[in-house]
């Protein structure tokens, strides 16, 4: 009786100890602080940058969380994520940590605002100080300036060129609108169309993201078009592009499909500095 015991609590240890090996994030932090990890020797431990937690330009890792996730949500490329962040494994992360979202100085260029131009009163010296000591009459009442008030620098008007002047396409040819943009419901919209049907790049851009790990949108497609735009393409049937590919507006990128969905459609979003904004006020009226 007693090795049967054995062998059944042998076979259910091996059984949870066969998980899964990819997670969105690890939560190293049951049974300590939420700003603390427990490593093997059960020492408490902060967690990866929680110095930076509340800080502009960092993320706290929540439950559910991926790499390809924060980056979408942050409008960046995961793999610059994980750079900025010393990520050996970009799989893991914790629940706690802290990450940097946006490119560290040195890397974006350090911006300098121009100085405003100060009267100087130039100072006389030697003879001609006192030459002029001599001429200058005191003044009767020492009277002291008040400073200048500050300058505000203009707002720069928009140029062609910048990150918001983009020639969009539509991301289909053709097809019903399914379901429209609804900042609480749908981060996008839904475009009907057969399987097969062609996937086009809705503007020029690079590929960040290619494959299935983003739960929810089966196989997906991430574009960046400049540091303010990403586009994505979602439930595709087959990816005809790969990471770090350079692609034209209007390019095929895709097969439409239904993976991870319950029908045939085009999922396209457009996110404004990692925001969801509606691409019907981006596209072109057809």
């Amino acid at each position: 009786m007693f090795a049967m015991a054995l062998v059944i609590g042998i076979t259910l240890a091996g059984c949870a100890s066969n998980n899964s090996n990819w997670a969105p994030v690890t939560n190293q932090s049951t049974g300590a602080s939420a700003a603390s990890a427990t490593d093997t020797s059960g020492t408490v431990k902060p967690l990866p940058g929680i110095e930076n937690a509340g800080k502009p330009g960092y993320y706290t890792v929540r439950p559910g969380d991926t790499i390809m996730r924060i980056g979408l949500d942050t409008g960046q490329d995961w793999r610059d994520l994980a750079r900025w962040n010393n990520l050996d494994n970009p799989n893991v992360i914790e629940v706690g940590q802290v990450l940097r979202v946006v490119p560290p100085l040195g890397e974006s260029g350090v911006v300098t605002r121009p100085v405003a131009s100060s009267s100087v009163t130039p100072v006389a010296t030697g003879a001609a100080a006192g030459a002029s000591a001599a001429k200058a009459p005191p003044p009767a009442v020492a009277s002291i300036a008040p400073p200048p008030p500050p300058v505000s620098a203009p707002a720069a008007a928009p140029v062609p060129g910048s990150d918001d002047d983009i020639s969009w396409v539509w991301p289909t040819n053709g097809g019903p609108l399914l379901d429209r943009f609804d900042d609480a419901k749908n981060k996008g919209v839904d475009i009907g169309g057969k399987a097969g049907d062609p996937v086009l790049a809705a503007a020029a851009g690079r590929v960040v993201y290619a494959g299935a790990g983003l739960r929810g949108y089966g196989n997906l497609i991430i574009l960046k078009h400049n540091n303010t735009y990403l586009t994505a393409y979602a439930h595709n049937q087959k990816l005809l592009v790969k990471e770090d590919q350079t692609v034209r507006k209007g390019q095929q990128i895709a097969e439409m499909g239904s993976s991870d969905a319950p029908r045939v459609e085009l999922h396209f979003e457009i996110r404004r500095m990692g925001k969801p904004v509606d691409p019907i006020k981006y596209l072109p009226a057809r």
